[in-house]
């Protein structure tokens, strides 16, 4: 079943970078919130590769691409910052336009990249896991709660989608940001590991939506 909704997910990020696409040839103004291309690709490896663990089969190959994926992780989610920081810019929000602020989001991103690397992806183990019809490699380690990383790229994503929203510019964010918290954090009676991924898709989609909302009319 997973495979199957691996292989889906992977298919609709596909399509979303070919709306980004789409949105980026409609703006003047190609500005950092753009990023968003590049954690949205990501996640086009990350699905794609655990849509095809079954076929590549277990070895040193799928090892290599699973590993990949957290590198992708540590490098692209944190951009998630400085997309938060570029939308509430965008939307109007005069402290968002300093100078201090913007370069703060892009320490804020440095940061978090290199905690992600020091903390979890150099000399990560990894061992072969097969559940729920779909094969991959996960973490040796065993690992509780959620990364601090995405804690702190979750509440940047929240503040965003609350200014969006009572700048009468769209909720959508701040619905797409608390259902994929919502999803992530209550248990779901189905036998699957692939509904986070689910949940993520729907937090992409709402910022791709978000940024369509704030183009020129």
């Amino acid at each position: 079943m997973d495979t199957f909704i691996y292989g889906i997910v992977t298919v609709l990020y596909i399509l979303l970078l070919g709306y980004g696409v789409v949105l980026w040839r409609k703006d003047a103004k190609r500005e950092p919130r753009y990023f968003l291309f590049l954690v949205t690709a990501a996640l086009v490896w990350d699905n794609g590769v655990m849509a095809a663990g079954n076929w590549i089969g277990e070895g040193e190959l799928l090892k290599g691409l699973n590993l990949a994926r957290f590198w992708l992780h540590a490098f692209c989610t944190p951009l998630l910052v400085v997309v938060a920081f570029d939308l509430i810019r965008r939307a109007g929000s005069p402290w968002a336009r300093s100078t201090v602020v913007q370069w703060g989001a892009w320490i804020v991103t440095a940061a978090l990249i290199i905690m992600q690397l020091v903390t979890e992806t150099i000399g990560l183990k990894m061992k072969p896991v097969q559940e729920f019809g779909a094969l991959r490699y996960v973490p040796a380690g065993e690992h509780s709660g959620p990364p601090i990383m995405i804690i702190i790229i979750t509440v940047f994503l929240f503040v965003a989608g609350f200014i969006l929203w009572k700048r009468k510019i769209t909720s959508v964010l701040f619905w797409g940001t608390l259902l994929m918290v919502a999803g992530t954090a209550i248990p779901i009676p189905i036998d699957s590991k692939a509904t986070t991924n689910v949940f993520e898709l729907v937090l992409i989609a709402s910022l791709w939506i978000s940024m369509r909302r704030l183009l020129p009319r």
